[in-house]
């Protein structure tokens, strides 16, 4: 935890920024903006960083608005400062190209088709406690990038259900090589297949060579975390996010008829292999969706996410949209884990 307790948060943050929320939404993110207008937003994260951990923490995320963010430079010389530095992404789930370092586009999806909710990397052993995201360019229309309080979530799912989730976990299924999604060689940024199965031992991942090149992963992982630093309940994990159900209706009969359920590009199960119940599926999903909030965004704005906190998705849009993503401060599933009473 920082040096400022979460019940103490003072959110003028020594009287240099405003603080509250979007008139139509709950009480995350917290928007922050900068009483003078010419505020050095860098300088000012390294005067604020006790205020700007513990916001975070408290709120699960922090929009800052109206900083003076000149371009993505700026916004990868925030996150040096606040995280110490941006990751590479690893176990590559969805198409990004690299913009400036370490820093990427949020995802290179059709504007068409909306992203659903989730936590970054959360099936990987080793997974990012902080997501940023920048604007450069706002949609013309819609485009915002919705989160949802896993902590909520967590609390609002039948108790029995996530019992059940954190004694069985969840088993994420992924093919590769069937002619959708990113390739194993984008996946693991590698055209060695003895660098994917060594990198695939070390983090817990089953792998099946398959003809023509292609290949399965199978891992099994926690659905439910306990937060390192606030001690909270988190449902964290991507069970719908990677179940075929959650697809457009049309996408997922199309892929239901052409592959067995376990050859799917991507699929999830209860932790043994078994099929998740279409009645849990659908708690989940509107567990997701009560919780959901979507703040359209406006040119400049950086939203900082606690990762294991809240979930976030993509809008579909129109017209062009540019939106870049860094993900720090690393942390193992390991020092995270559920502890079933």
């Amino acid at each position: 935890m920082t040096k400022t307790h979460l019940e103490d948060l003072d959110l003028t943050a020594d009287g240099t920024v405003s603080s509250g929320f979007h008139p139509t939404g709950p009480d995350y993110p917290l928007i922050v903006k900068p009483l003078d207008p010419d505020t050095d937003p860098i300088e000012w994260a390294e005067d604020h960083q006790d205020f700007i951990q513990a916001a975070v923490s408290r709120y699960g995320g922090v929009m800052f608005r109206d900083f003076p963010f000149e371009d993505v430079e700026d916004f990868d010389e925030f996150v040096k400062t606040v995280s110490g530095g941006p990751l590479p992404y690893m176990e590559q789930s969805s198409p990004r190209d690299a913009v400036y370092g370490n820093i990427y586009t949020s995802t290179s999806h059709p504007a068409g088709e909306e992203i659903y909710l989730h936590n970054e990397q959360s099936y990987n052993l080793n997974f990012p406690l902080r997501i940023y995201f920048y604007c450069v360019t706002p949609a013309a229309e819609r485009g915002a990038t919705p989160i949802a309080d896993t902590r909520r979530i967590a609390q609002q799912l039948p108790g029995e259900l996530v019992r059940r989730f954190a004694e069985r976990q969840y088993q994420y299924v992924r093919n590769f090589g069937e002619g959708f999604g990113v390739t194993w060689q984008t996946a693991f940024q590698t055209e060695d297949k003895s660098k994917v199965e060594a990198y695939c031992r070390a983090n817990g991942i089953d792998i099946f060579w398959k003809e023509g090149d292609r290949l399965k992963t199978v891992q099994t992982r926690p659905a439910v975390a306990t937060h390192p630093r606030t001690g909270e309940t988190a449902w964290f994990n991507h069970i719908i996010f990677f179940h075929v159900t959650t697809l457009n209706p049309e996408v997922c009969n199309f892929l239901r008829a052409e592959f067995a359920e376990g050859d799917l590009p991507n699929n999830t199960f209860y932790g043994d292999g078994s099929d998740i119940e279409e009645d849990v599926l659908a708690t989940l999903r509107a567990a997701y969706e009560r919780e959901k909030v979507a703040i359209p965004w406006q040119r400049g704005d950086l939203l900082m996410l606690d990762n294991m906190l809240m979930s976030h998705g993509r809008e579909s849009f129109q017209g062009s949209r540019k939106v870049v993503v860094a993900m720090s401060d690393p942390i193992a599933w390991q020092d995270v884990r559920y502890r079933i009473s």
